[in-house]
């Protein structure tokens, strides 16, 4: 008999016992082996059968056994350490505070994002993304560093897969209830729930109530429009993760972006946070939160003392950070133009905004670009002064994907910094793991190492003996092996398989056999079944009986995506094979638990993508922090850290362009030949003292000391405090209402100037008697540039006059260029002509030249591109021979 109505009881804590429920409220336990340890030692059984989950494992513990805990002292005294341990990491000072300049750091940062994953308790997340999310906001904890989460409650989360009988992908869409949940409704001093709306089309509304989540000291506001007051339409708006058709995605975003900032300002008033200086977009669902601001300004909000749209715009952009995570333009979303119309037109959101005026932010108004669409990242990178991509080559790949936005400059000119992506080490390391380095180096300063980083405690782990190294590998490879076959056992159950038929289960996997681990999101481009490019020969790979191999897999594709689907359902089918069932395994409903058993007992974490469309890929890091050993194409962090000393590259067959086909074939060939002739033969030499094999051992540990300091998320959020954050927060303060008109007015004069800015003519001086340059000079030599220069009705404050100088290719393209300023030196003339010179300097042999730039110049500009604008020579010199030889 199935319930009409469902709702939580929850269980009353005896007085001694009530630090247990703030324990359970705060995610701190989920990084915090202490706190879990706790929660262990109160049930068990109850601990195992709540998934690790101490807010279920309360509402099922019987009351009997709470009043017997509340009579045991030694439990009591347990629970009194590890509450205080938590009022200590919540209030005491961390790494932020105790920086020289902390009074110069933000007061606060917003950081917006559509999913987190912090815990498989609260699934809020799909992959990469939101992973990513999870682990900043825990760095930012460990550090304290001052953020405050943003992001929506999804009352289904993502999805939850399982397999058919023929290996096809399922979704299952539980109902999560936020009552058992580790999450508390934000109040106002009325105790009723604070409420965001947002006004649509038709005089409809959208009410989202907000959903606290503390994450250590970080507090994460979760929007939720399951409200009564709502029709069911806007009810669902917060349904699903990634769901529903066009519409309900752009109102999930409006309710991200707009209602985010909302419920950042009813947070910080009603529990007296800082308000926040700087905002970090992260990636472009969340863009509408700079509209939301400019609102705020423009509109006459107390807060922002009724700024014009063009001046609110250069306030907005001043304390904004902007993180793109995609490599390839299909992985932004973008919007019919008409829709956005519509939601913002009157009777809309944002009423005193200008409608045309939000469209010119999303339009993607440059050759290539559709102009019927509204382009959310095109958005984020204009109302943020600061952006990133998330590893050099990302940041690279990125610069190319959007110099639209930039037009007159070349790619690597784009201001779009990398901050490498990072990993939340106590998160991801095995408490194997953790026992191990606290036995070589002492307790705190494992966990100091882990949190914060610093290459002295990481050397530490040259130190550790070979035995011990290898005796703990084998541990982590035996409980895999146990957990992919209870996985399994129950995936078969789900494909209807009876347990008369899964004896064969019971020898899948062998904990002395090399174990490679594929895990993530299956899109096309992360190429699921590379290894299956040539069934026979991953048959012989798998079954060798010298040097056997086996294989764990898991990944869901996105329900919309048959393709990738067809993909799993492809691999699924292969590992179904009773001839290498128990050498390959594909475990469905990958997440955050079956992540954090698969990366530390797998020897060789494998990732195929197609270079260069992999803009991070973190799973490699958590791998890699637990001594398992990178195989990859050389692609985002992995083609940033790669050494031989601690992994092997993929070979990339770049130069087949659009044939993906013969590109496969090359790739998969280069990774069969590299499991069978290098990865498998050192992992099974056990010629090395004591039978070991001491070449594998000294790879392990030289991809802990070399990149575990490297790939922490520690170490990616001190980046962003120094390189994005502080700039973004002085930034912020220097743009005054005063200052922000004034930098609008500026820009605008600069605009309606720089049709008439040129360098009108160039000379070249050698130095001593020779006078004019010829075809050649001498290395070490220095040329005197001297340009004539047009600025219109700009002065010579206003531009930077650059020479730009390097060594040339066949079309006199420069390469490796490097900027040598030019100043002032007469003018102007009767003609307004202003004469620049400086010197140049020739330090490169070979076909040399320079060109001469000028660009706009202003002191509250981030960067000299920030307008998109550049001027150079009027008529300069064309065909080949331009260049400078240098002997």
């Amino acid at each position: 008999m199935k319930a009409i109505r469902r709702f939580t009881v929850r269980p009353v804590l005896p007085e001694p016992l009530l630090p247990l429920a703030d324990l359970a409220r705060n995610l701190r336990w989920s990084w915090h082996g202490e706190t879990r340890e706790l929660f262990q030692s109160v049930d068990p059984e109850g601990w195992l059968a709540a998934g690790g989950d101490p807010v279920r494992l309360l509402g099922d513990v019987a009351a009997a056994r709470l009043e017997e805990l509340a009579r045991d002292r030694r439990f009591l005294r347990r629970l009194s350490a590890v509450s205080a341990d938590l009022d200590d990491y919540v209030h005491g000072d961390r790494w932020y505070q105790g920086q020289e300049n902390s009074a110069e750091l933000p007061a606060a940062i917003a950081y917006f994002s559509p999913e987190f994953g912090i815990t498989a308790a609260l699934p809020q997340y799909s992959g990469g993304l939101g992973i990513l999310a999870g682990d900043h906001l825990k760095a930012a904890s460990d550090l304290g560093v001052p953020l405050i989460g943003v992001g929506l409650l999804y009352r289904h989360g993502y999805f939850r897969q399982s397999l058919s009988r023929d290996g096809w992908q399922q979704e299952h869409y539980p109902v999560l209830d936020p009552n058992e949940l580790p999450v508390s409704l934000l109040r106002g001093p009325d105790d009723l729930p604070a409420r965001i709306t947002l006004s649509l089309p038709g005089g409809r509304s959208l009410h989202a109530h907000v959903w606290q989540v503390r994450v250590g000291r970080v507090p994460l506001l979760l929007l939720d429009s399951d409200v009564e007051d709502n029709d069911t339409a806007a009810r669902e708006v917060t349904d699903r993760l990634y769901g529903g058709g066009s519409e309900h995605r752009l109102l999930q975003e409006m309710l991200l972006g707009i209602g985010g900032v909302r419920a950042v300002r009813t947070y910080c008033a009603l529990t007296g946070h800082p308000d926040p200086e700087v905002f970090h977009t992260n990636e472009g669902h969340a863009g509408f939160l700079g509209l939301e601001r400019i609102r705020e300004l423009a509109g006459g909000e107390p807060a922002g003392g009724g700024l014009a749209f063009d001046a609110a715009v250069e306030a907005v952009r001043a304390g904004t950070v902007f993180t793109t995570h995609t490599p390839v333009p299909a992985g932004i979303d973008r919007f019919e133009r008409g829709l956005v119309a519509r939601h913002f037109a009157d009777g809309g959101e944002l009423v005193g905004v200008p409608v045309d005026r939000i469209l010119e932010l999303g339009a993607e108004s440059y050759p290539g670009g559709d102009p019927g669409v509204f382009n959310m990242a095109v958005m984020g990178l204009r109302l943020a002064q600061r952006a990133n991509g998330v590893s050099t080559l990302h940041g690279a790949v990125s610069r190319g994907m959007f110099a639209g936005l930039w037009p007159g400059f070349d790619p690597a000119d784009v201001p779009i910094v990398s901050v490498t992506n990072g990993v939340h080490a106590p998160t991801w390391v095995a408490p194997e793991v953790v026992r191990l380095g606290a036995r070589q180096i002492g307790a705190g300063r494992t966990e100091d190492a882990l949190s914060v980083g610093g290459s002295q405690r990481w050397d530490a782990v040259a130190d550790i003996a070979d035995q011990d190294v290898w005796d703990l590998r084998r541990v982590l490879r035996e409980q895999l092996v146990q957990e992919v076959r209870d996985r399994l056992r129950a995936s078969w159950r789900q494909r209807g398989a009876g347990d008369a038929e899964l004896g064969w289960v019971d020898s899948v996997l062998d904990p002395d056999v090399l174990t490679i681990g594929f895990a993530r999101r299956v899109p096309s481009y992360k190429r699921l079944t590379l290894m299956l490019r040539d069934p026979e020969r991953l048959r012989r790979l798998l079954l060798d009986p010298e040097r056997p191999v086996q294989i764990v897999v898991a990944g869901k594709a996105h329900p919309a995506d048959d393709g990738g689907k067809r993909l799993v359902q492809e691999l699924v089918r292969f590992a179904d094979d009773p001839r290498v069932r128990h050498r390959i395994v594909f475990l469905p409903d990958y997440g955050m638990a079956m992540a954090q058993k698969l990366y530390p007992g797998c020897d060789v974490w494998l990732n195929n993508p197609l270079r260069p469309l992999e803009a991070c890929g973190t799973s490699g890091m958590k791998a890699a922090l637990n001594g398992c050993l990178n195989l990859s194409v050389l692609d985002g962090w992995w083609d940033e850290w790669f050494e031989p000393d601690f992994g092997w590259a993929i070979p990339t067959a770049d130069g087949y362009g659009t044939d993906e086909d013969r590109r496969d074939d090359v790739e998969a060939n280069a990774l069969y030949d590299l499991i069978e002739n290098r990865v498998a033969p050192r992992f099974y030499d056990r010629s090395g003292r004591g039978a070991l094999p001491v070449r594998w051992i000294e790879m392990v540990r030289r991809t802990l000391v070399s990149l575990g300091p490297k790939v922490l998320a520690g170490r990616m959020v001190r980046e962003y405090v120094e390189r994005l954050y502080a700039p973004a927060a002085l930034a912020h303060r220097s743009l005054t209402a005063e200052a922000a008109w004034e930098l609008a007015s500026w820009k605008g004069r600069v605009r309606a100037a720089w049709p008439r800015v040129g360098a009108l003519h160039v000379e070249a001086l050698a130095a001593g008697p020779a006078g004019a340059v010829g075809g050649t000079a001498e290395l070490g030599s220095t040329l005197t540039l001297r340009v004539q220069v047009a600025l219109d009705t700009l002065g010579p404050d206003e531009v930077e006059v650059q020479a730009v100088a390097g060594r040339v290719d066949a079309q006199d393209v420069i390469g490796e260029a490097r900027t040598f300023p030019l100043k002032p030196a007469a003018g102007p003339d009767l003609e307004g002509r202003w004469l620049y010179e400086g010197p140049l300097a020739l330090d490169r042999t070979g076909p040399f030249g320079y060109t001469v730039r000028i660009l706009p110049a202003h002191p509250l500009l981030a960067t000299p591109a920030e307008l998109g604008l550049v001027a150079g020579p009027v008529d300069p010199p064309t065909g080949p021979g331009g260049g400078v030889l240098l002997r």
